[in-house]
Order: C-alpha cells, then sequence, then structure tokens
C-alpha cells in the first residue's frame, strides 16, 4: 500500500507525447481501408462476353436480312456497314448508354467501370465498387466502336473499289492507300501489344477499353456465370465424330461394305425386285450400258460369248447394265472388282447390244 502511495500521478501533457509517438503506427490503419484491392477478373469471361456479343448481333442481323429477303437478291450488300453499324448503335443504346451491360457481359455477370474514378475513392470493401463510365465515356466508346467500324469498312471497300492500290498513274490515290495499310498495320501492332498486356495484368479487353480507361469488373461477388457449356462440348464431339467420317469413308469400299451386309438384311426378296436398268454403283440409268464380264448373268441373257459357260446360277440373275465411267473407274480403282449382283470378278466390259468384242477395263 505504501508503495502504491508513492506513485507520482502523470504530468498534464503525458498524452501529448504519447499520442505523437502512436501517431506513425496509426496513420497505415487509418489508411488501410481507402487503398484499392487488387481483384483478378477473369480473362476467359471477358474473351467469352466479347464473343456472345458477336454471336448476338450476328443474330440480329440474320433477323433483319429475313426482312427484306423478298427483295431485290443483292441490295443489302451494298448497304451492309451501313447495317451492321446500326445493329451496333442499337445495342449500344439499349445497354451502356442506359448503365447496363451487353448482353455477352450480362451472361459473364460482367460489368463496365470508370478506372480513373478508383484512385480517388474512399472506403472499399471487396474492390468491385466503382462507379459507371460517364457520358463522355459512353460518347466515345459510341464514337470509337459504332462510327470507327463503320468508317473504317466504307474506306476500305471504296479504295478497294476505286482501285487506289493499282491506279500508278494517280500518286494521291496511291498515297492514300499506302496510308491507309499503315495505319492498319500500327492499329493491328497496337492491338497485339495490348493483347499481350491484358493476358498479364488481366485488364482491358483492347485499345478502346485501354484509352478510356473502362474496365470490365464482376456485377455481383456472388454470381456465377450464366454459361452452360454442354452444347459446345456436344458440338465438339460431333464435329471430332464428322471429321472421323470424313477421313474414313473416303478408305471404304462401297460394294465390299454393301456386300458384306447383304446377308444381314431383313427384306430378302428386296434384291430381285432391282430395277434392271439401273447402274449397281451409281443407281442411274446408264445413257450407253455395258456389260461386266464374264458375269453369270450376262452369259445367260446374251449367248453369244459363247467363251464363257453358262452356271446353274444364271438363270436367277439378271443382267447389269452399268455405266461406261463407273465401271471403267471402280475397276481401275480395285483390279479385283466384284460384279455386285452376281460376285463375279469383272474381267472385261462389253457394250449392250453391241458385238462380242471385250475391252479390259483395268487397261
Amino acid at each position: 500500500m505504501a508503495a502504491l502511495n508513492l506513485r507520482q500521478p502523470p504530468p498534464e501533457d503525458e498524452w501529448v507525447h504519447t499520442y505523437l509517438r502512436l501517431l506513425p503506427q496509426w496513420k497505415p490503419l487509418a489508411l488501410s481501408h481507402q487503398l484499392m484491392i487488387p481483384i483478378s477478373i477473369s480473362r476467359v469471361n471477358q474473351f467469352d462476353a466479347a464473343r456472345l456479343d458477336i454471336e448476338m448481333s450476328a443474330m440480329l442481323k440474320e433477323q433483319l436480312v429475313k426482312v427484306f429477303s423478298l427483295m431485290k437478291p443483292g441490295m443489302l450488300f451494298q448497304y451492309e456497314p451501313e447495317l451492321d453499324a446500326f445493329l451496333e448503335f442499337l445495342i449500344w443504346r439499349f445497354s451502356i448508354w442506359v448503365d447496363k451491360p451487353t448482353p455477352g457481359n450480362a451472361l459473364m455477370d460482367l460489368r463496365y467501370r470508370d478506372e480513373r474514378a478508383m484512385e480517388s475513392r474512399g472506403k472499399v470493401r471487396t474492390g468491385l465498387e466503382g462507379p459507371g463510365l460517364t457520358i463522355a465515356q459512353k460518347i466515345w466508346y459510341c464514337i470509337a466502336t459504332v462510327g470507327g467500324q463503320y468508317t473504317w469498312a466504307r474506306l476500305q471497300s471504296f479504295s478497294a473499289f476505286r482501285r487506289w492500290g493499282d491506279s500508278e498513274q494517280r500518286p494521291l490515290a496511291r498515297r492514300a492507300w499506302i496510308l491507309i495499310q499503315r495505319v492498319e498495320g500500327l492499329y493491328k501492332a497496337a492491338s497485339f501489344g495490348n493483347l499481350l498486356i491484358f493476358l498479364y495484368t488481366g485488364r482491358f479487353r483492347n485499345l478502346i477499353e485501354r484509352v478510356l480507361q473502362a474496365r470490365l469488373v464482376y456485377g455481383s461477388p456472388n454470381m456465377n456465370r450464366a454459361v452452360s457449356f454442354e452444347y459446345m462440348n456436344r458440338q465438339l464431339v460431333w464435329n471430332e465424330f464428322s471429321e472421323m467420317l470424313l477421313l474414313l469413308l473416303p478408305l471404304l469400299n462401297s460394294s465390299s461394305v454393301k456386300k458384306f451386309l447383304s446377308p444381314f438384311s431383313k427384306d430378302k426378296s428386296s434384291s430381285s425386285k432391282v430395277d434392271d436398268d439401273t447402274c449397281p454403283i451409281c443407281q442411274a440409268i446408264p445413257t450407253i450400258p455395258f456389260l461386266s464380264l464374264p458375269c453369270q448373268h450376262s452369259v445367260a441373257e446374251f449367248p453369244e460369248c459363247v467363251s464363257l459357260p453358262p452356271t446353274p446360277k444364271a438363270d436367277f440373275f439378271p443382267a447389269a447394265r452399268y455405266c461406261y465411267y463407273c465401271l471403267r473407274t471402280r475397276c481401275a480403282a480395285a483390279p479385283s472388282f466384284r460384279c455386285p449382283r452376281c460376285g463375279e470378278p469383272v474381267v472385261a466390259m462389253q457394250r449392250h447390244g453391241g458385238l462380242a468384242g471385250n475391252t479390259n477395263p483395268n487397261q
């Protein structure tokens, strides 16, 4: 108790010294809520949003073209740049101008944010806060996307129609053509550089967004993108399957496959009802029919081929009439080609109703 009574009270200005001593430690804590929280926006989502916007514009264009389907063919071709600009303007007017995301951005849960306003913004919680685009940014975005693409498309079509690149006698047109090519090359180089930067940082997909400082961020931090990849997976599987069929079908011999599957056919009487006048290969009526030798049915129907002895099966097979081109090419491709009806190997061919002189189809 005596020790506690002997303790002296602190001076009146002690709190001032304590405040000055702890002030450097409090400042970082006080400013920590004002710093921008680093966020990472999926690059795949941003690319998918751009692709979906292109697909949406193509769908609208297809529906609009159907309206003029009964008009003069080719009339809309000369006004295609104006049609594309009109559709892009409609998408901009009812999305970005009214502070709403484009159809692709809405499916990917993305929205545009003014990145310049984030530098002076106060309290930040999730890093996705921030105001939308200003009126000036919206107008410049429309001028750059809608007006820029329309002007460039018209300029290229006009220069190509006037043949500025081929006119050596007009130096002014030639210089304008060279200038257009250089501007296009510089733009492509700048776009490629911006793409590399975007892949590294994940900010600003194209040059227009980088110049306007319009960044895509998530509209809601807890919302997943509304795109399902089930249809895309089915499409990929079907494409691979169709490519495999296109690769393998030319390597198969159709006659051999038909001969292999014929015993499994349910309709046994269909073979007897085949039209005798049609070519067994192309299923068309030949203009000048040819017969394959030594087919059993040919011997039965044309006894003038006495060099080929008839067999008991000859009475059951009508003579098959081939097109000259079909029989000649099939025998040239496969020297062991057999008649689809009787199964005999073809070693010669004879014109229907002609002399008994034979022709070797493999020559």
